[in-house]
């Protein structure tokens, strides 16, 4: 099979801790990325995922954080026996005047009948939307500087 892999970055106003704390809150996703419709966390480090995709398509996996560093990194990987064969990383880099590059890697293996699904979803388009919906949403929850 072959693995579909894509790297995007952005820029955010925000400390890094800061963008860390509202990506590592899972359960949010639906909020700024498209086509998640749920994400429920299952452990500490586990969540279950749903994804709703085009013409009604859908699909369920467990994700396991397997590398979390407060402020800097998260990593994951899917479960076996979910809909989605997937892996990634996101970094939060501080730059000057308070903000923070998010830099989101992730790999994706097609899998049967719902290999369509990530072909949006993990394309460079798909993460750049994510992204920008990340920064919109971070960016308009975080309280105004005085």
């Amino acid at each position: 099979m072959n693995t579909h892999q894509v790297t995007r970055s952005i820029i955010v106003q925000g400390a890094p801790q800061q963008i860390f704390e509202l990506w590592s809150d899972f359960e949010v996703f639906p909020h700024f990325m498209q086509h998640v419709k749920s994400v429920t966390k299952t452990s500490e480090r586990t969540s279950h995922w749903v994804y709703e995709g085009p013409m009604g398509q859908s699909a369920e996996w467990d994700a396991q954080i397997t590398t979390f560093e407060p402020g800097k990194r998260i990593a994951w990987n899917s479960a076996e026996g979910g809909d989605v064969k997937t892996s990634g990383q996101v970094t939060f880099e501080g730059l000057p005047n308070g903000q923070t590059q998010v830099t989101l890697m992730m790999q994706y293996v097609p899998q049967g009948a719902l290999a369509t699904i990530g072909s949006w979803f993990m394309s460079d388009a798909g993460a750049d939307e994510s992204l920008r919906q990340f920064k919109a949403y971070a960016e308009g929850r975080r309280p105004v500087s005085v």
